[in-house]
């Protein structure tokens, strides 16, 4: 199973359509995982076109967006439990990844998929923990060197994680 994850595409303010690169990986995706910031909610139509896709509210989403995704959700995936928060919160930007964590306490978890801080993370579990994964965003890479995306791989109820990294998001 591929599972596209993406996060802050603050569209049509950062750019006013996907990206290519992000369209490429999107036309044999199997699910689609957004951590916030849609801020249109023609995003979620969009990539819904391709696969099912389910996500989040983060804090640049309207109340249309809030109502129907909220703060954070888990995904079951082809045998893995996955949890999505976008990590913004009372907290300072630093806390973003501990913001999202704090969603999923006492859950059994495979991974979780946060945003907010545009700055792709990838941490591998320890101890049978979750995966932490960041895909940084497609559109607004901010202070990144590249616009990012990740890709999960899922066989047999094991998840695997990468990057996608790219210089122009046209």
């Amino acid at each position: 199973m591929k599972v596209v994850v993406v996060s802050d595409t603050h569209m049509p303010r950062m750019n006013k359509k996907l990206p290519d690169r992000l369209l490429r990986e999107l036309k044999d995706a199997d699910a689609i995982l957004h951590a916030g910031d849609w801020t249109k909610l023609s995003v979620f139509e969009e990539l819904s076109a391709f696969a099912p896709t389910y996500g989040v509210a983060g804090n640049n989403d309207g109340s249309d967006i809030v109502k129907r995704f909220g703060p954070s959700r888990i995904v079951s995936l082809d045998g893995c439990r996955i949890g999505i928060a976008h990590g913004h919160g009372e907290l300072k930007r630093a806390a973003t990844e501990a913001h999202a964590i704090s969603f999923f306490k006492g859950e059994k978890l495979d991974a979780i998929v946060y945003g907010h801080s545009h700055i792709p993370v990838l941490k591998k579990p320890t101890n049978g923990g979750a995966l932490i994964f960041n895909p940084g965003s497609p559109t607004d890479k901010r202070r990144q060197e590249r616009y990012s995306f990740g890709i999960f791989h899922i066989v047999n109820g094991t998840l695997s994680a990468k990057h996608v990294f790219y210089e122009d998001k046209s």
